[in-house]
């Protein structure tokens, strides 16, 4: 007689009731189920179960601000970046794909070596995790896709435990793509992810021996932290100025939008369990 605990975990990663966010959420795929960019509607459904599972039970993640995501076109979901692992992005994809008042199956950028880790960058792809390229996310909006981004890129990913919640630089690409397609913005800001991989150092020459961008020195352990995802109103910023000095402060009040964001999350924790 299967166990009581393995009953749990068959029921948790039933995804029949998702079967209904699948159908309605806007895809281009082609006739055999993929993109151009290798996401894979069969493979969203076989991972979903996992993606459930670490999202209700694991992380508990709570999300507000669901219903400020667009239902469909364009738009650039901009988030912190944290936690040594993409799971901001696993669980703000699923956030989305689950959103009740309008699903959206997200495309995601990414750093450039995951997609050459062994299985992973596979399994990512047929998620919607695309090489974080200027060039494939402007395609995607072109497509009129839903692309989550991290301006913070490596710098927020691999930052130490000391410096958790202290938002890196942000890149600028994001917001010459916004002005240029005319594409709202949704501040995302998401709140314990920072302590899910507590990271006490970085060894630099050993990343640049084996060509990756961080070697963390981490407790081998992912702790299943309580997340909160806020996703703020959409901003809009016309295609209007010229100077990357006028860009950059355009980029700051999302930079700020997004600590605010953070802000409400810490406020409403506890603790980090």
């Amino acid at each position: 007689m299967p166990s009581p605990r393995l009953n749990l975990i068959q029921e948790l990663l039933k995804s029949d009731e998702l079967e209904k966010y699948i159908s309605l959420f806007p895809n281009n795929i082609g006739s055999s189920g993929y993109d151009p960019w290798g996401f894979n509607i069969n493979g969203v459904r076989n991972s979903i179960g996992i993606a459930k599972l670490l999202y209700e039970k694991y992380f508990r993640v709570e999300a507000f601000g669901l219903e400020n995501i667009p239902k469909e076109g364009r738009a650039l979901i901009i988030a912190n970046h944290s936690g040594q692992l993409p799971l901001d992005g696993l669980l703000t994809g699923y956030a989305m794909v689950s959103n009740p008042h309008a699903p959206r199956a997200p495309k995601a950028m990414v750093e450039r070596f995951f997609p050459t880790v062994p299985f992973v960058g596979n399994w990512l792809g047929t998620l919607g995790a695309v090489i974080g390229d200027p060039v494939n996310c402007e395609k995607l909006l072109e497509k009129d896709e839903a692309v989550i981004v991290f301006p913070e890129g490596v710098r927020g990913s691999g930052k130490l435990f000391k410096q958790k919640y202290q938002l890196q630089r942000f890149g600028h690409g994001f917001m010459h793509l916004a002005m240029k397609h005319e594409a709202p913005i949704i501040p995302v800001g998401i709140v314990g992810c920072e302590e899910s991989i507590i990271s006490f150092a970085n060894f630099k020459p050993l990343a640049k021996a084996l060509g990756i961008p961080y070697a963390p020195l981490v407790v081998p352990f992912v702790f299943p932290t309580k997340v909160y995802i806020h996703f703020g109103k959409p901003l809009f910023f016309a295609n209007d100025v010229h100077s990357e000095h006028e860009v950059k402060a355009r980029v700051n009040i999302v930079k700020n939008e997004i600590k605010k964001l953070i802000d409400a999350g810490l406020s409403m924790r506890k603790s980090i369990f």
